[in-house]
């Protein structure tokens, strides 16, 4: 049986690390926990919110839906293929230890995205990324649940609508599914990874071209823990914007503005920006707004700079430096760039 808490603090519960909280909040721990909710008269016409690991999460202010907090466990594997692995884990395992896990198991295949914060079951909402790899490149199946007919529905790599930093699941499926397990299919004919700049530079310095996946693990996980805060330490969501595309014809005009722009190009013929590089070009490193501030090392990942004062910022703080920092980037280069986490 569930048990229903009121006024859950929520702070220790976002990786910001923004003061709010739940007025109704239930900790989903089975597949049973939410059939039972769904069911329960007093609960059914009450709007619902899913909350995973909180780490792509701003709150604006108290949550007035019921909270899903989801913590299904789990980690196994559920069959090989010619080819794969397939492996599953539940929807509340954190990220990180299930990637250490499955290399545990001799499974590489994810480590590039090593040190990701956030749960499992948010993976493929977000359709996360690093270093070359994003999910959808080793997704196979998920499992979810209607949270208005508490139907069970199985979605492959193609019903999932993977896009960058997207998914079927910020679109048509939004706010009204909660995934329970997420399968991956892990390649047993594993091939290393380091086309990306950072972790080809790191292997060319440390002289070692082919490192074993293990290695790839530590060397993500150095990198990252190089350039971006921990959370635990400073309150943030990592990334805060997306990197915007562009046709080929507007990365020119912005060349012509400036040429120091970061660009890379896509497959599709379209280019890439990099928001951090556009932000740090506003002259927004180290600022702030209030308590919300700019990370001086790294433009795009806003922080919560009065953790240590006991004053944590707002969300309000916040969104009011997402926003100043829209308006300086669209001024400069007609770039609108788009917020990543989700505000509620």
């Amino acid at each position: 049986m569930f048990k229903l808490s009121c006024d859950v603090p929520l702070q220790p519960l976002n990786t910001f690390g923004i003061s709010a909280k739940a007025l109704q909040l239930v900790r989903i721990q089975s597949t049973d926990d939410l059939q039972a909710v769904l069911a329960d008269a007093s609960l059914e016409q009450q709007s619902k919110f899913v909350l995973g690991g909180g780490s792509n999460l701003v709150l604006t202010g108290d949550v007035k839906p019921l909270v899903l907090k989801v913590e299904i466990m789990g980690k196994r594997l559920v069959k090989e293929t010619r080819k794969h692995f397939i492996v599953e884990a539940g929807a509340g395992e954190p990220w990180h230890d299930f990637v250490a896990w499955t290399l545990d198991q001799n499974m590489p295949g994810l480590e590039n995205l090593a040190l990701i914060p956030g749960t499992v079951g948010a993976s493929p909402v977000q359709n996360i990324g690093a270093y070359g790899v994003e999910l959808q490149d080793r997704f196979e199946s998920l499992d979810y649940i209607d949270l208005t007919t508490g139907e069970s529905q199985t979605l492959d790599a193609g019903a999932c609508q993977f896009g960058y930093r997207d998914s079927v699941f910020k679109c048509a499926l939004k706010d009204k599914v909660l995934i329970t397990h997420v399968r991956f299919a892990l390649p047993k004919a594993w091939q290393v990874d380091i086309s990306y700049a950072d972790l080809d530079k790191h292997a060319k310095r440390v002289h070692q071209p082919k490192p074993t996946p293990r290695m790839v693990f530590d060397w993500v996980c150095q990198i990252r823990s190089k350039k971006l805060p921990d959370p635990k330490v400073i309150g943030n969501t990592g990334s805060f914007f997306k990197n915007p595309v562009v046709t080929p014809e507007q990365c020119k005009d912005i060349i012509g503005r400036d040429p120091n722009v970061a660009f890379y190009k896509l497959l599709d013929g379209n280019f890439k920006l990099a928001a951090a590089w556009l932000i740090d070009a506003c002259g927004w490193k180290g600022r702030g707004v209030g308590n919300a501030g700019v990370h001086p090392e790294h433009a795009l990942v806003l922080i919560n700079k009065g953790q240590e004062t006991g004053t944590p910022a707002t969300g309000g703080e916040v969104m009011t430096l997402a926003g100043a920092i829209q308006t300086s980037v669209y001024e400069r280069f007609g770039i609108r760039l788009e917020v990543e986490p989700v505000v509620v």
